[in-house]
């Protein structure tokens, strides 16, 4: 089965990010063939500083081969080193009804958070759809908040295969159901956007001094607190086995500890658990020239697959002549 998935370059790397994808993808590559990439093209739509996108792009490839992802085993590149994404994108949008964009939630959302509209931020949806159907992907993982954008790629996919014949696979999402909303310091979900966030590679001090600002009640160390409520409790039990969840659970509910005790675990186990992740993208970063050779080299070999499906389009078009 081949399963897609892709993050923008946008900023530090966090544990949500970690734990409600980057882990899954680390796990797809030894089950599945996993197509996993940086989506540099999207992020054109917000960012408008090319040195800011350079420097987080790379540092999002840094990121993604210090957790384990293996080049050797599945296929990861930056997505505007596959340029024939842009020829499929322009080909889908000649299949796309404007009433199924006008119906896409990001862009309005986009728009009332003050973004300035344009054509790019309008047209998001067809080029994901380009990036999973040019791989011939069979499940996509998704947010429940971006279910939406995997429905109109099987809409696009299912009205070009009813004009040209089978052409595209029809991509299933992959939501799961049980993974629960990561915390940020403030008790919203960790998120950039928020600035609430817990980065994975951030220096000691600064990590300890954010981990130390998360908001907790005002219940005296003495008293019994509740867990099922607690943002300290949601991000250690990241770090712990169901074993040593419940344990700290019932001292949550017996009392006489105090959230800074539990901050201070949360912190420490946070910075064991990531340790060799640090040392390897030390070891990357002191090597530039060799993740670029990795990313070209896996650009390659996604481009092959990539010609495969776009031979296939022009043919069915009539471009191919």
């Amino acid at each position: 089965m081949r399963v897609l998935s892709g993050i923008q370059p946008s900023g530090t790397l966090h544990i949500a990010n970690y734990f409600a994808m980057m882990q899954r993808m680390i796990r797809f590559q030894q089950e599945h063939t996993l197509f996993c990439f940086i989506v540099n093209l999207h992020a054109l739509t917000t960012v408008y500083d090319g040195e800011r996108l350079k420097t987080d792009t790379m540092n999002a490839c840094l990121d993604f081969l210090a957790l384990g992802l293996d080049p050797e085993k599945a296929f990861f590149w930056v997505q505007g080193d596959v340029p024939e994404v842009c020829e499929l994108t322009w080909i889908l949008n000649n299949h796309t009804p404007v009433g199924l964009l006008e119906r896409a939630h990001s862009y309005k959302d986009k728009i009332a958070k003050g973004f300035q509209p344009h054509n790019g931020l309008f047209s998001y949806p067809v080029l994901m759809a380009a990036d999973i159907l040019l791989y011939q992907a069979d499940a996509v993982p998704v947010g429940k908040d971006q279910k939406q954008h995997l429905e109109i790629t099987r809409d696009i996919a299912i009205k070009f295969n009813n004009a040209y014949g089978e052409t595209f696979t029809v991509p299933e999402p992959w939501i799961e159901e049980d993974t629960a909303v990561i915390p940020g310091l403030d008790g919203q979900k960790m998120s950039k956007s928020y600035g609430n966030t817990l980065e994975i590679f951030a220096p000691e001090k600064y990590l300890k001094k954010k981990v130390m600002k998360i908001v907790t009640d005002s219940t005296p160390v003495e008293e019994p607190k509740n867990p099922e409520t607690c943002n300290v409790f949601a991000l250690v039990s990241l770090f712990m086995d169901a074993q040593e969840k419940a344990a700290l659970a019932e001292r949550y509910r017996a009392g006489g500890m105090g959230y800074g005790e539990v901050k201070k675990e949360l912190f420490a186990r946070m910075w064991e658990y990531f340790a060799p992740y640090r040392a390897k993208r030390e070891e990357l970063a002191g090597n530039l020239d060799y993740v670029r050779q990795v990313m070209a080299k896996g650009a390659d070999k996604t481009r092959a697959v990539a010609n495969e499906t776009l031979d296939l389009v022009r043919s069915r078009v009539g471009l191919n002549y």
